[in-house]
């Protein structure tokens, strides 16, 4: 056995213990405010999972806003490659996201009832952040701002995510520069409404998918592809949960339940990218 052999392995060198005030760690991830935000309302053990649930769900949710404004901003810049790139990672952000229904999706009634009453009027139809994912995705409704009234901060980002264009918006106006038959009742609508499909863009998707797989604005349309599936899946998602612990009964908040989810779980965000591919 060589001397090389024969050395004792070094142990590992002790990382550095002592600081003078709270861990870096904890100075960057503000770790102790996120894991005391959870209070809750009643004794029913599965409260807590239901409450952190929500919470990680409200996490998700801003970094997906982040991602989409990111490609709404590239997007207008004509920074293609910048857009994909945030698109691609929302989509492994929204599958963490349709995950968190994992530990919520198989609650029966009794399960659910038993801390139900904590919630009070509360809906996550409330969620702001969640709102602005709706509104860049073209899904707009000034009247969703009304729940957002007393909380002025909150209420002026949502007016503004309001009135600005959505992701979508700024994908057809890219297309619209790039050449292709955007009509103007697309291009100069009144952003703050719902989008509605138009047989034009349709068309303009269609010859776009009829073309090279390379090209630049049809990977875009993929990208797209990939987070309207994802936020279909979540929406169903959404359902089958609260179908499971509570059936057809009204929702909290007064909220039509299982029936208003149904419906918001029969549209698809991009519409065009969808009703293209039977003419390709």
């Amino acid at each position: 056995m060589s001397s090389h052999e024969a050395q004792e392995p070094q142990e590992p060198e002790t990382p550095h213990l002592d600081f003078q005030g709270t861990t870096p760690y904890e100075d960057y991830v503000k770790a102790d405010v996120l894991t005391h935000l959870q209070h809750t309302l009643s004794d029913d053990p599965g409260e807590m999972v239901f409450l952190v649930t929500t919470q990680v769900m409200e996490l998700w949710f801003t970094v997906i806003v982040h991602e989409w404004e990111t490609a709404a901003g590239a997007l207008r810049s004509d920074d293609v490659p910048t857009a994909v790139a945030a698109l691609k990672r929302s989509v492994r952000e929204l599958e963490a996201l349709t995950a968190s229904w994992k530990p919520l999706g198989q609650l029966t009634p009794a399960q659910f009832n038993s801390y139900r009453s904590a919630l009070g009027e509360g809906s996550g139809f409330q969620s702001a952040m969640y709102r602005r994912m709706e509104f860049l995705l073209g899904d707009k409704s000034a009247s969703m701002l009304v729940p957002h009234r007393g909380a002025p901060r909150v209420h002026a980002e949502l007016e503004k995510a309001l009135h600005e264009p959505s992701m979508y918006d700024e994908v057809l106006r890219l297309l619209a520069r790039r050449g292709h038959a955007i009509p103007d009742s697309v291009l100069d609508r009144d952003v703050s409404r719902r989008y509605e499909p138009s047989q034009e863009v349709e068309a303009a998707w269609t010859a776009l998918y009829s073309g090279p797989e390379t090209d630049e604005l049809a990977r875009l349309g993929e990208a797209l592809t990939d987070v309207g599936e994802l936020v279909w899946r979540w929406r169903n998602d959404h359902l089958v949960a609260t179908r499971r612990a509570m059936g057809s009964k009204t929702g909290t908040g007064g909220s039509a339940g299982v029936a208003w989810l149904e419906r918001r779980a029969q549209k698809n965000v991009f519409p065009e990218l969808w009703t293209a591919r039977s003419h390709v």
